[in-house]
């Protein structure tokens, strides 16, 4: 028996390493074409990803945030992708996590004011006055913020952002930096600030 054991320990290793050393990693994950699976991430993909090098020169993630109602963001998905230049997102974040990509990565969808804001309240807006738009700039739109616009986001969608985050900064290589919420470049709603909290936790999680 005591022979057996250390024998059967080794084939059961033997049989998970090789499924463990299939698993790609998300950097790995990143840079693949098509409607890849994404660990962690329930993605439905209505724009499959082409080759990463004929992408969009994305510099900026910008994150939104919908007064639509819970369930709103597979609709306004489906509506970016009917006519994807319209005023809206590339990705959209439902209230239990699920990623709706809506739109092909070399089209831009027409999001952010201008990046107007030069007041300083959030952050320095000295590198992004005038710079971080919608035409460098991919954008994310969490729903769910309906009748109460100050809602944060739920914890579902956190979750899934915490991963989100990583895969689009690794696709198109953006520094942490550059992760901004809605409400730091443009004015906004005075009523809250829009995509700040989740903003700042893309920064604090950190790289």
């Amino acid at each position: 028996m005591n022979v057996r054991l250390p024998a059967m320990a080794l084939a059961a290793i033997m049989i998970v390493a090789p499924a463990a050393a299939q698993t790609p990693d998300l950097g790995t994950i990143a840079k693949a074409s098509g409607t890849p699976e994404i660990p962690g991430l329930k993605m439905v993909w209505l724009a499959p990803w082409g080759e990463v090098a004929k992408a969009h020169s994305w510099r900026n993630i910008i994150v939104h945030q919908t007064e639509g109602p819970a369930g709103s963001a597979r609709g306004g998905a489906q509506a970016q992708a009917r006519n994807p230049t319209r005023r809206g997102v590339t990705v959209w974040v439902e209230t239990d996590g699920t990623v709706y990509w809506a739109v092909a990565e070399n089209l831009v969808p027409t999001h952010g004011d201008g990046a107007n804001r030069n007041d300083n309240k959030y952050i320095d807006n000295r590198p992004t006055f005038r710079q971080v738009i919608g035409n460098n700039s991919i954008g994310v739109e969490f729903a769910g913020n309906y009748p109460d616009v100050a809602r944060g986001p739920t914890e579902a969608q956190i979750e899934a952002w915490r991963i989100l985050v990583k895969l689009l900064r690794a696709r198109y290589g953006i520094p942490l930096e550059r992760v901004y919420a809605h409400n730091w470049i443009d004015y906004k709603d005075a009523r809250y600030c829009e995509g700040c909290a989740l903003a700042t936790l893309a920064r604090q999680w950190g790289e």
